[in-house]
């Protein structure tokens, strides 16, 4: 069974910093896109970060320059480090996978091309 479950959420002051983790599991995502999302109270899920099987990474405006996502695959598992964080950074922080097939496309910031999600992990930063 395929699981993507994440963990490191938290509450932390502005300016603090945490680091998200998150562990697939039921098969190999070496090749896949790895994918943060957000979403915050009454607000739609957005693109936080995407990793390509490649090293290519890209990041939503609102966190570039203070978050950075990585990968170890002999682990199976990916990573948000956030640093530098802001009230309004406070969201349920969602990984996800998707399976691009293609040597050219390797990162997407379209959730719909996901294809496994995780349960959620709530990150809240006060001010």
């Amino acid at each position: 069974q395929v699981r993507l479950e994440e963990s490191g959420g938290g509450l932390v002051q502005a300016g603090g910093s945490l680091r998200l983790s998150c562990a697939a599991s039921g098969r190999d995502f070496s090749n896949d896109c790895m994918g943060w999302f957000r979403q915050a109270p009454g607000q739609e899920r957005e693109f936080v970060a995407a990793l390509g099987w490649n090293g290519v990474a890209h990041y939503a405006d609102s966190v570039k320059g203070r978050f950075t996502i990585s990968r170890d695959n002999a682990k199976n598992t990916v990573y948000l480090q956030m640093n530098s964080l802001k009230p309004e950074d406070t969201a349920v922080y969602y990984c996800a996978a998707a399976y691009l097939g293609s040597s050219i496309v390797v990162i997407t910031p379209n959730e719909d091309e996901y294809d496994y999600w995780g349960q959620g992990t709530q990150v809240t930063v006060s001010s």
